[in-house]
């Protein structure tokens, strides 16, 4: 353990905790107007344990302690034990396939007594530092794709035992980690490739089943691929050999995962997003959650209802209003103006990740920064995505916003690491 003193305080990046604690502050506050209950006659208060504003309250409480922990700790220590905290993340989710509770459809719970753990939010930070431990090595070559290949399995690990207990959204958040490789150099071929990848993916899913339409997109992409990358003519020859391949495995296998993989309400989401002439009738069967976002928020206007105003919120037409959807009690209650304040600072809290990272005199540190800021990212964007029907409903949560201890508190280590070592900066080895 080390002792905190002055040095140390000085060190610490306070804009950065700031900003922290303003977004638990105002998640809290609008985790109770979205459980508030006007009645006089059962109406809570905002700290009574037996609402999720009170419950979450306890949350925040413990999640000091753990900053107190987390900057108490040698800052050595996390580059040190990085693998170690790492396994002992996979082997407990190896665990909750076994002796997890299922919550909502997804077996990824401990549960002790009235509490629950959720080992997948805790996997992320894990994984961060594994992934920074390893591109930190020195025999590292950020400029050859197979020094690549260890972290890839290092993130495909857990996100493979995240999926087999039912809960993809989580899974697809080691997705974002993928920016960090590009930030430490990645061969841009493959972003192209990527890039290919995921637009043939969506188009397929537009033009499903209209099979000429696939083939175009195919042939299509085939020529995009070998003008882009492709120099000498044989080499565009087996560029577009290999394309081709890849492109009609790739709409076949979209088709089939869509079709035989996901489940029916997975698949029913899949619809809603990519066919908006739905009739009202289907829309209200497989897209109740979003349509209802899309009121609560749409009813806030300009400058919203006021706080614990929303009648949307009152009546209880948006499920998992407090945790998945927090956004739209925001959009009703603050209107335009508070959604735009809320993303702007957060929008302002990654931007200072960045910063962070970039002035690491260590690759450990700098490639952390990145990981943290790039879940942060990926669960801001991809929430708020689903609550306006821009991205299918997966089911992960707004940082600091959503109700759940789990994930408040995995998210808290996550920022609360990278503080530790920011602090720490100049006395790190520089290492390229």
């Amino acid at each position: 353990m080390e002792r905190i003193g002055k040095g140390l305080l000085k060190q610490v990046d306070w804009l950065i905790v700031g900003m922290y604690f303003l977004l638990v502050l105002m998640g809290w506050l609008n985790i109770y107007a979205a459980v508030y209950d006007p009645d006089p006659l059962t109406h809570k208060s905002i700290f009574s344990l037996s609402i999720n504003s009170g419950k979450q309250l306890l949350w925040i409480g413990l999640s000091l302690i753990l900053i107190f922990v987390l900057v108490l700790v040698d800052f050595k220590l996390y580059n040190t034990l990085a693998y170690f905290i790492y396994g002992a993340s996979v082997l407990s989710l190896l665990a909750v396939l076994f002796v997890g509770t299922e919550i909502y459809g997804s077996k990824s719970w401990f549960r002790i007594g009235s509490f629950s753990i959720q080992p997948a939010e805790f996997a992320k930070f894990a994984t961060a530092l594994a992934i920074a431990r390893f591109m930190n090595e020195t025999s590292v070559k950020t400029t050859k794709l197979k020094q690549f290949i260890i972290p890839f399995i290092i993130i495909a690990i857990p996100a493979v035992l995240i999926n087999e207990q039912g809960d993809t959204g989580s899974a697809m958040v080691f997705a974002a980690f993928l920016i960090v490789f590009y930030r430490e150099g990645l061969p841009q071929f493959i972003m192209v490739i990527g890039i290919w990848v995921v637009s043939l993916f969506v188009l397929t899913l537009v033009f499903q089943d209209k099979y000429l339409v696939e083939l175009l997109l195919c042939i299509a992409s085939v020529g995009i691929i070998a003008i882009l990358l492709g120099e000498k003519k044989w080499k565009k020859i087996t560029l577009t050999l290999a394309i081709t391949g890849l492109s009609v495995g790739l709409v076949w296998g979209t088709n089939y995962f869509v079709n035989e993989v996901l489940a029916e309400h997975q698949r029913a989401r899949v619809k809603l997003l990519v066919n908006p002439e739905l009739s009202k009738a289907e829309k209200r069967g497989i897209g109740y959650q979003t349509v209802q976002s899309k009121i609560a928020i749409g009813a806030g206007g300009f400058m919203g209802k006021g706080f614990l105003e929303g009648t949307q919120t009152k009546f209880d037409y948006v499920p998992k209003q407090s945790t998945d959807f927090i956004f739209c009690t925001v959009g009703e209650e603050h209107g335009w103006i508070g959604s735009l304040v809320m993303i702007g600072l957060f929008i302002a809290f990654l931007n200072r990740l960045i910063i962070l990272a970039e002035r690491q005199k260590s690759r450990f540190s700098r490639v952390y920064g990145y990981c943290a800021m790039a879940v942060i990212f990926f669960h801001f964007t991809i929430n708020i995505g689903m609550t306006i029907g821009l991205f299918p409903v997966i089911g992960i949560p707004l940082p600091f916003f959503s109700y759940g201890g789990s994930s408040l508190w995995a998210f808290t280590i996550l920022l609360f690491i990278m503080v530790k070592l920011d602090a720490h900066r100049k006395q790190l080895l520089v290492k390229f």
